[in-house]
């Protein structure tokens, strides 16, 4: 897009009562920054923004604040918000080939880094049983649920896109309820995995497998997060 076509285009304003997710989509540079701040933007995100800030003990107005300077600083591009209106086919081979994909390739590598890390100073963290018992539950939640969506509920959507029906769509929302469950239920153990490393701060003392293991475990959240906000806030939504 040209330097005065983003000139022309009125700029983003958010208030209190914007879901946290519809910020999101509008500006999607606001995924980091919520990010920054602890707010989900993908599971939780269906709240408005005044209700995520009271939840964290934060200030609406100085989020507001950052976000409208981010905003000045980060104007929004045509392809930033392009997920919003791809064609479906698109957006699942999207989620597929990166965020699939990523947890095919990486959870197995994050589980030796867990695996290690508590054998190794579980005796004197005994935290690091609960950080290996969640992920280790959360690893095959992910895998399965991924599994699933390739196998039968994407095929069903594209399907029902190419051959729409009133059966068809009444299948399709019951699937996608079990989806968002899906998702709910791992985002719930990204929080207690979150809080049980201590918003992934390693101790002093830490090897660095040990800090390695937190790094790796707070970009799976981040990874998550967005792998979950295509889905519930975009593909899922053209079928509710």
């Amino acid at each position: 897009m040209a330097a005065n076509q983003l000139q022309d285009r009125a700029p983003l304003q958010f208030t209190g009562e914007n879901f946290v997710r519809d910020i999101v989509l509008q500006f999607p540079k606001a995924a980091d920054y919520f990010k920054a701040q602890k707010i989900d933007f993908c599971c939780g995100g269906a709240k408005p923004l005044a209700e995520a800030a009271a939840e964290k003990g934060l200030e609406t107005e100085g989020l507001l604040g950052d976000l409208h300077k981010l905003v000045q600083e980060h104007p929004v591009l045509e392809e930033d918000t392009a997920w919003n209106d791809a064609p479906s086919r698109e957006l699942i081979d999207y989620i597929v080939n990166k965020h699939h994909r990523y947890l095919r390739e990486e959870l197995p590598q994050i589980a030796q880094n867990v695996t290690k890390v508590f054998r190794v100073h579980g005796e004197d963290s005994p935290h690091l049983a609960e950080m290996y018992r969640l992920f280790h539950l959360l690893r095959e939640d992910l895998l399965k649920h991924t599994a699933q969506e390739e196998e039968a509920e994407f095929p069903k959507m594209l399907a029902y896109e190419e051959n729409p029906s009133a059966e068809g769509l009444a299948e399709l929302r019951g699937l996608l309820n079990t989806l968002e469950e899906e998702h709910d239920s791992a985002g719930a153990i990204l929080r207690e995995l979150r809080q049980v490393t201590n918003d992934f701060t390693p101790p002093a003392h830490a090897c660095t497998t040990y800090r390695l293991t937190y790094a790796r475990l707070e970009e799976l959240e981040g990874m998550t997060f967005e792998h979950v906000h295509l889905e519930n806030n975009i593909l899922f939504l053209r079928y509710q």
